[in-house]
């Protein structure tokens, strides 16, 4: 079910979502990766109560939030979605409250805060720290651990999404085309022990309380604005040379990750359920570099060698479940040269996928 790419492959380039215009500005970007699909809106319909969004105002948060929300719309449900997180930035709150969202500013560490919080019978947790770890190691501890503890506090029994990494895992060979859900966890680095702090607080709490939970491992979503292509596509484009030492990675469309995530509310369980969520691809760097080369009439320069191995899952087991992401590899590429050459702004929030040894 997964292919592997080696440095001169390219499988998975061909478009197979045919002549769809790339979005033209971010109102038309947000509009696509909040669009519901038949399957999310089967999937909530299947489900009672309001949905709670704690951790909203990420990268993927606000459009997740206005997908749920309206994928309640077309159904008519009367439940209503929740977004919760501090909103420093108050044009995401801006944003979900336009969308039908109720916005509730809240620290999440703040226990007694917590605590006030409606409840819900549906919860999609979203909160984490990963980059400034290094400098703050108890920061990232306590918003991986401390935080996921109180959450799960607040809404035991809620059916929980509880937002993971593949970092969870150790480095895959290429060849084995990359973790799968019932590898033992052996995460490298701060960042990612306290990922698995994360899972565990939800465990503890689905076994004490009877709460429903699927941990979902996420490895690269991507928007146009950031992630693992949006890096690629800058360094060609600005003539950055491109580090090859881990020469692979998997990716999965943000569109497609928000419709799984929701959709993933109804197969939560106690014990606690993993699921792995990316794309079917192991994605050669240099030939994603050499796919932008093209399309941005750019010459890329690297440096080093591909390693044997990287931090690669194996998502055959959600496939199962959802079949494959509706936007192809080939789709997102195209979208991201053109959303580049037309000047579309950047979040310049790096992903940093070349770090090996879990430092962030």
């Amino acid at each position: 079910m997964i292919s592997s790419l080696d440095s001169t492959a390219s499988n998975s380039l061909d478009d197979r979502s045919g002549a769809d215009p790339c979005p033209s500005d971010e109102f038309e970007l947000n509009e696509r990766l909040s669009r519901p699909g038949e399957d999310v809106i089967a999937a909530l319909g299947g489900l009672t109560g309001d949905i709670a969004v704690l951790g909203v105002a990420g990268k993927m948060g606000p459009t997740l939030a206005v997908m749920a929300r309206r994928a309640l719309g077309v159904i008519g449900s009367p439940a209503r979605v929740f977004g919760v997180a501090r909103f420093s930035d108050p044009a995401v709150r801006a944003y979900l409250e336009a969308n039908g969202v109720e916005a509730i500013p809240c620290d999440l560490l703040d226990r007694q805060a917590v605590a006030t919080l409606p409840l819900a019978p549906n919860l999609i947790y979203m909160a984490g720290q990963k980059f400034g770890t290094v400098g703050a190691p108890e920061r990232t501890w306590a918003m991986n651990t401390l935080a996921p503890a109180y959450a799960a506090e607040q809404f035991a029994g809620a059916r929980t999404v509880c937002f993971s990494t593949g970092c969870v895992y150790a480095n895959a060979t290429v060849a084995s085309g990359g973790s799968v859900e019932s590898d033992a966890l052996h995460p490298v680095g701060e960042y990612a022990n306290s990922c698995v702090g994360r899972e565990r607080m939800f465990g503890y709490h689905s076994l004490r309380d009877k709460t429903p939970v699927l941990h979902f491992r996420l490895n690269y979503a991507i928007d146009l604005r950031y992630g693992v292509l949006h890096d690629i596509a800058r360094k060609v484009m600005d003539g950055t040379p491109i580090d090859l030492t881990t020469g692979h990675v998997n990716v999965i469309w943000q569109g497609d990750a928000n419709s799984w995530a929701l959709q993933c509310l109804a197969l939560a369980t106690s014990p606690p359920t993993a699921l792995n969520i990316t794309g079917p691809e192991v994605v050669s760097i240099r030939a994603l570099a050499q796919e932008f080369g093209q399309m941005l009439d750019r010459k890329p320069q690297f440096i080093g060698q591909e390693s044997s191995t990287a931090l690669l899952s194996n998502a055959g087991a959600a496939f199962a479940h959802f079949g494959y992401p509706s936007m192809p590899l080939a789709s997102m590429t195209r979208w991201v040269a053109e959303w580049l050459q037309s000047g579309g702004s950047s979040l310049d929030k790096p992903t940093h996928f070349e770090v090996r040894d879990g430092v962030y």
